[in-house]
């Protein structure tokens, strides 16, 4: 289709289509096969099939997994269809992408329960009405042993070896096993099932997402245009968002918990989350951006607006309101919460009276391990009524009462 063959209308629209789709991505392969169905789309009237394949490799998901969401969403409210894929099967390898070694094989039962927690999450960003869920086992568990043999010859070694993860692994003497190659394979095949127009990714994704265009291209299909966008850095300001790292915010956090850990965005990277991890318009993001330059918007405010933001989007209104008052309240003015929970310290926990400081952590929920609660006290994060608390070894005598906290956000009221 030529471009000059649109009326002045269509030309406008795929431009404004162009712009949306777009804004805060990293790369489009190819950027003119994007054009293409963006025009054949506006002239027919038929909404492209835009796909995300994720691998349900854990329950909960983070600020860093909505970047995609956040596009996905756009083309939606562009009028297009989101072909959601449940990696079920795939899952079950797991994607060897940016690893150093093969990664554990989950079992059946944590896939079908981590896509479950997965599809609660996700419609809190996507329309239910414009999304397609499918799970990828549907086609790839019935396939048989002569079929999978004539998919692996469709790719060559060399071309697998092209992976950066994996000449990395086979340089270093790492093993590689056969299944890992498997992964792009799979998931391009999804692509050949469905007959995806566009796929959505991380830039750590291009390789797999490319082999979905290579095996449409086998098929004798048309090839989907592939959109790679940035990862989103951590609360460290250096690594990739990640749960394991500690450097995250999880979208089914508390609504208190995700305004605190908010505010420890970094500066220099405030507007990056703004941009890919929130809902704000253009116009609405080009303001802040444009006041915090000119001076005329404190860098603190305009946290305090993303913290805000991040807690509406998942929490509602009402929830931002509290969440904004309570850090408010707690850390800017240093007053104590009014709402601070009471917990029960259970008998069999005290010795002749007395807890361990790790442990009291530990039973609180303040920590997942003795070694989280070591390092929260070691740093000085640990207070009770008020007065700090250093030695991880040291002991304490729990009073009706008594106001435990670690960190900025972490409160306990002791009741015995």
């Amino acid at each position: 289709m030529k471009w000059e063959e649109l009326s002045k209308t269509q030309q406008e629209e795929v431009n404004r289509q162009l712009d949306v789709i777009s804004r805060g991505v990293s790369e489009i392969v190819p950027e003119e096969d994007l054009k293409q169905k963006i025009m054949k789309s506006v002239v027919s009237g038929v909404p492209l099939q835009v796909k995300l394949g994720m691998d349900p490799s854990a329950p909960d998901l983070h600020i860093g997994h909505t970047v995609v969401m956040h596009k996905l969403r756009q083309f939606q409210d562009l009028g297009h269809e989101v072909q959601l894929i449940i990696g079920d099967f795939t899952g079950r390898i797991g994607d060897p992408t940016g690893k150093s070694e093969t990664r554990k094989q989950l079992s059946e039962e944590d896939v079908i329960r981590n896509a479950e927690t997965y599809k609660k999450q996700l419609f809190k960003i996507l329309d239910p009405n414009k999304t397609k869920v499918y799970n990828n086992s549907d086609w790839l568990a019935p396939m048989n042993f002569s079929e999978v043999v004539n998919l692996a010859a469709k790719v060559t070694v060399a071309r697998m070896m092209e992976r950066d993860d994996f000449t990395k692994r086979f340089q270093s003497g790492q093993p590689i096993s056969i299944h890992e190659f498997f992964y792009p394979l799979m998931q391009g095949t999804d692509s050949v099932v469905l007959k995806s127009d566009i796929e959505l990714g991380g830039t750590d994704q291009k390789f797999n997402l490319l082999m979905g265009r290579t095996l449409q291209k086998e098929n004798g299909d048309e090839a989907q245009a592939t959109i790679m966008l940035p990862l989103l850095e951590g609360l460290d300001g250096v690594q990739k968002m990640s749960k394991s790292l500690g450097n995250y915010i999880g979208i089914d956090e508390e609504p208190n918990e995700i305004y605190g850990k908010s505010m420890s965005v970094p500066d220099e990277l405030m507007m990056k989350y703004y941009t890919l991890a929130t809902d704000l318009s253009a116009e609405d993001l080009k303001a802040l951006e444009q006041g915090i330059e000119d001076g005329s918007v404190h860098p603190r405010d305009a946290k305090m607006k993303l913290a805000y933001t991040f807690v509406r989007m998942y929490h509602g209104e009402e929830a931002a309101e509290a969440a904004q008052q309570h850090f408010v309240t707690v850390f800017q003015q240093r007053a104590l919460p009014d709402d601070i929970a009471e917990v029960v310290i259970p008998a069999e926990s005290l010795e002749n009276g007395n807890i361990r400081l790790i442990s009291l952590l530990t039973t609180l929920g303040f920590a997942a391990s003795n070694g989280e609660a070591k390092r929260s006290i070691q740093q000085g994060a640990v207070k009770i009524n008020e007065e700090k608390w250093g030695d991880p070894n040291s002991e304490y005598t729990p009073q009706d009462g008594d106001i435990v906290q670690v960190g900025k956000r972490k409160f306990a009221k002791i009741k015995l």
